[in-house]
């Protein structure tokens, strides 16, 4: 039997509406309070919402937990700041969705994790791709063992991000906590781990901050642990959104190319999966709610945010050196 899910949003900036519209569909999901140091961002955030009027409001998250009639919180701050939100909110009782990158260091991963351990609360990190009917079907089929072992993985993502974003919160490292690589970048290292299964053993980085303070484009050369090889580019100084995924097994391959999948056999013969042969698909936010619930497992865990910063530690390193590092696991 569902029971209402009171959810208080901190930081209510654009990738929070997305959050806040998916939320006000769900059945199971009430906004109860919204909080964001910016009393434009709140305004902004009402006006777009008219439900959301009568919603107490607050520029202090500890102030919008303190105040209580909270069963959850979804974080969408800056990076560097949700470790401390998530800490604060899974030790107030709540459980949490954040935004990604779960954290900025792998210290702080680790924190998150067994704090979630010992809170008994649900927790979602925001991967979305985790969701995707795509990337479902491609995490099946590599476990299915049909397609073999994987031999060779290669990620390709690039947009305007140098242009986009410049004079914003994501080049300054105080609360970026890192560049493209740990922004739209984190999405790309997250999902070819997921669907894999594979863990890094080591990396070589090369990186450019072309000109200001935070990684722009970075390629990074992988070894997995049992040898497979990888190669991801993050480009952040392109024209405009692209992203290429390709995953080569011993007896076949996957090809996703801008959101759209194709895939070949051993023999070579390639075909586009049907849509009734893809698996569900589903959405962070409707997964927190059911999570809470008890009607589904969590699909994007906070693994995935240490596993995604223990690689993305090394390739800063990498680059910074110029040696190859060896990816930290633990």
């Amino acid at each position: 039997m569902s029971s209402t899910v009171r959810v208080g949003i901190i930081g209510t900036g654009g990738i929070a509406q997305g959050h806040i519209r998916r939320l006000l569909e769900h059945p199971d999901a009430h906004i109860v309070a919204i909080c964001d140091i910016r009393p434009e961002a709140l305004a902004s955030t009402v006006e777009r919402w008219p439900a959301l009027k009568d919603v107490p409001q607050y520029s202090d998250f500890k102030d919008m937990i303190a105040a209580g009639g909270l069963d959850a919180v979804e974080i969408c701050t800056p990076h560097t700041t949700h470790y401390e939100q998530i800490l604060h909110s899974l030790n107030s009782g709540l459980h949490v969705l954040s935004e990604k990158p779960m954290v900025c260091t792998v210290a702080h991963a680790h924190d998150v994790i067994n704090t979630i351990n010992a809170s008994g609360k649900v927790f979602v990190l925001n991967y979305q791709r985790s969701y995707q009917s795509e990337f479902l079907y491609i995490k099946q089929a590599i476990a299915s063992g049909i397609y073999g072992k994987v031999e060779f993985v290669q990620g390709l993502q690039g947009q305007e991000w140098l242009k986009g974003v410049a004079n914003t919160w994501r080049h300054d490292p105080a609360l970026s906590g890192g560049g493209q690589l740990n922004d739209s970048g984190s999405h790309m290292l997250a999902i070819l781990l997921y669907i894999t299964g594979l863990t890094v053993e080591k990396v070589f980085g090369f990186i450019d901050n072309m000109t200001v303070p935070v990684d722009i484009n970075s390629t990074l050369s992988l070894k997995f642990v049992g040898g497979a090889q990888g190669s991801i580019s993050v480009v952040g100084n392109g024209p405009s959104f692209y992203e290429d995924i390709t995953i080569w097994c011993s007896d076949g391959a996957f090809y996703m190319r801008n959101g759209k999948l194709e895939v070949s056999d051993g023999a070579g013969k390639r075909f586009f999966p049907a849509v009734e042969d893809m698996p569900q698909g589903n959405n962070p936010d409707n997964n927190f709610i059911n999570a809470i619930n008890g009607k589904e497992e969590v699909a994007s865990t906070a693994q995935w945010g240490l596993r995604v910063i223990e690689l993305t530690e090394a390739a800063w390193d990498s680059a910074a050196t110029g040696e190859v590092s060896t990816v930290k696991v633990g």
